[in-house]
C-alpha cells in the first residue's frame, strides 16, 4: 500500500478545505442571483418585446426604435446609476444592524430620484441631440419624439423603483422585486400589442412604436403602486421605520453620502451605456436595415447580461452585508468566488447561443436583409459576454467597498477610447485601409469587444490590489 506524505495530504486538505469554502459561497450567491434573474429578464422582456413588435410593423418603426431606446437608455441609466448607491449603503447598515439607519436610505434615495427625473424628463421631450448624431429622417425622428414623449411620463416611476429595487437587493428580498417586475411585464405585453398593432374594428388606429412608450408607461407606474403596497403591508420591513413618519425630509448628510458614491458610479454606468448606445445612433447613419440588424444583436447581448449582472447584484449584496458585519475576510473571498462563477456562467451561455445563432435571429424578424446584418455581429457574442461578465461583476464588487471613482476612469479610457473611438475609425474607414469586413456596424462590434477586455483586465487588476490592502 502506498503511503500519503504529510505534504501531500495537507495540500488535498487544503484544496479541498477551498473547494468546500467555494461551494458555500455559491450556496449563498445563488438565492440571491436567481430571482434577480428572472426580475431583470422581465424587465429586458419590456424591450425585447418592443423589438419583436415593432419589427414585425415596420422597418421604419424598427429604426425609430433603436434611435429611441438608445436615447432613453443614456438618459435612464445615467441617472439609474446614482441612485444605485443605495443598495451598498443600505446593505452595510443592514449588516451591522442598523435598521432604521438602512430604511432611511429609501427615503432620501426618493428626493434624489425626484429631483433628476425633472432634468431627466426634459432631456426625453427635447431629444434633437439624438435625432441630429443618428441624421434620423424626418419620418424616423416624429416617431422617436412621440416614443420618447411616452417614455418620459414614464421615468418617475422608473428612477423611484431603482431606489426600492435596490434597498430590496440590499436587505436580501430579491424575490419581492421579481414578483412586481413580472407582474409590470404581465401588464405591458397585452397593452403594448394593442397600441402598437392597433384594433381596427374597435377605432383603435395602431400608434406603431409611440404604443410601446405609453405601454412601458402604464407598466411601470402600476410596478410602483405594487411596490408602495407591498412595502406597507408586509411585517418584514416594519423595523427599518419606512412609513412612521410619511416621507422622511430630505437630509443633506445622507443625500451627500449617496451623491459621493452615486456620482462616480452614474458616470460609470453612463460611460458603458453610451459606448453602447452612441454605436446605434452612429450605425443608423448606415440605413434602416443596418441599425435594425445591430437593434437584434444588441437585445441578445442584452438578455444574455442579465445573468451576471444578478450576479453581480447578488455578490456586492453579501460583500457589503459582511463589510457591515466586519468580516472582511469573507467579504474578499466573496468578491473572488463571485467573478469565478460568473465568467462561467458567460462562457456556457453565450456559447449556446452563438451555435443557435441563426434560429435565435429568425425569433425577431424573417427579413432576410435584417438576418444577414444581425447574423455577423453575433460572431463576437461568446467573447463579448464573458468580458462583459467579468467587467460587471468586479465593479459591483468595487461599489461594495464604497469604490466607484478609478472605476469610471478606466470605464471612460477603454469604453470611449478603444471602444466607441476606435469603432468609429474602423466603421467608416477613416484610415482608409480598413478591411470591407470590419467597415460598418462589424466594425463597431471589434472595437467595442477590444475595449470591454481591456475595461475587464483594467478592472481586475485594480481590484487585486483593493483586497490585498484590505488584507494587510
Amino acid at each position: 500500500m502506498s503511503r500519503v506524505l504529510p505534504a501531500q495530504s495537507a495540500g488535498h486538505a487544503s484544496a479541498g478545505s477551498r473547494f468546500a469554502r467555494w461551494q458555500a459561497d455559491v450556496r449563498e450567491l445563488l438565492p440571491l442571483a436567481w430571482p434577480v434573474v428572472i426580475g431583470q429578464l422581465a424587465m429586458l422582456a419590456f424591450n425585447t418585446m418592443d423589438t419583436m413588435m415593432v419589427a414585425r410593423h415596420s422597418q421604419a418603426d424598427l429604426a425609430a426604435f433603436a434611435v429611441g431606446a438608445a436615447a432613453y437608455i443614456t438618459v435612464f441609466i445615467g441617472f439609474m446609476g446614482v441612485l444605485l448607491s443605495v443598495a451598498p449603503l443600505a446593505g452595510q447598515l443592514f449588516g451591522a444592524g442598523r435598521m432604521e439607519a438602512a430604511g432611511d436610505q429609501v427615503h432620501q434615495g426618493i428626493w434624489l430620484a425626484l429631483a433628476l427625473s425633472v432634468l431627466g424628463c426634459l432631456l426625453l421631450t427635447f431629444p434633437q441631440p439624438f435625432l441630429w448624431l443618428a441624421k434620423a429622417t424626418p419620418e424616423v425622428a416624429a416617431k422617436v419624439r412621440g416614443y420618447l414623449l411616452a417614455l418620459a411620463c414614464s421615468l418617475p416611476a422608473a428612477l423611484i423603483f431603482t431606489v426600492v429595487r435596490g434597498f430590496n437587493t440590499a436587505v436580501s428580498r430579491p424575490k419581492a422585486v421579481m414578483l412586481l417586475q413580472v407582474g409590470g411585464l404581465a401588464l405591458k405585453l397585452p397593452v403594448t400589442a394593442l397600441l402598437v398593432f392597433g384594433v381596427p374594428s374597435l377605432g383603435l388606429a395602431p400608434l406603431g412604436v409611440t404604443g410601446c412608450g405609453i405601454g412601458t408607461a402604464t407598466a411601470l407606474w402600476a410596478q410602483l403602486l405594487g411596490a408602495w403596497w407591498l412595502m406597507r403591508r408586509d411585517p418584514f420591513y416594519a423595523p427599518f421605520q419606512l412609513w412612521r413618519r410619511g416621507l422622511h425630509a430630505p437630509h443633506w448628510p445622507a443625500l451627500k453620502a449617496l451623491l459621493r458614491l452615486g456620482v462616480p458610479m452614474g458616470a460609470s454606468i453612463l460611460v458603458e451605456v453610451t459606448a453602447f448606445s452612441f454605436m446605434a445612433l452612429f450605425i443608423a447613419r448606415l440605413g434602416t436595415v443596418a441599425v435594425a440588424g445591430h437593434q437584434i444583436a444588441i437585445n441578445l447581448v442584452s438578455m444574455l447580461f442579465m445573468v451576471p449582472l444578478a450576479l453581480a447584484n447578488a455578490t456586492s449584496t453579501l460583500v457589503a452585508q459582511r463589510i457591515g458585519a466586519g468580516d472582511l475576510p469573507h467579504a474578499r473571498r466573496l468578491g473572488w468566488h463571485g467573478l469565478v462563477l460568473g465568467m462561467l456562467l458567460a462562457a456556457l451561455l453565450g456559447g449556446a447561443v452563438f451555435i443557435g445563432r441563426r434560429a435565435v435571429v429568425g425569433l425577431y424578424t424573417a427579413d432576410l436583409a435584417v438576418v444577414a446584418a444581425a447574423l455577423p455581429l453575433l460572431a463576437w457574442l461568446a467573447l463579448f459576454h464573458v468580458v462583459d461578465a467579468m467587467q460587471t461583476i468586479v465593479a459591483y464588487t468595487l461599489r461594495a467597498w464604497r469604490i466607484a471613482t478609478a472605476p469610471m476612469v478606466i470605464y471612460a479610457c477603454a469604453l470611449w477610447g478603444v471602444g466607441l473611438g476606435g469603432g468609429y475609425a474602423l466603421a467608416f474607414n477613416l484610415s482608409g485601409t480598413v478591411p470591407e469586413s470590419l467597415q460598418g456596424a462589424p466594425g463597431f462590434w471589434t472595437a467595442a469587444f477590444a475595449g470591454l477586455t481591456v475595461a475587464s483586465l483594467g478592472l481586475t487588476g485594480f481590484m487585486a490590489l483593493v483586497l490585498r490592502r484590505t488584507a494587510s
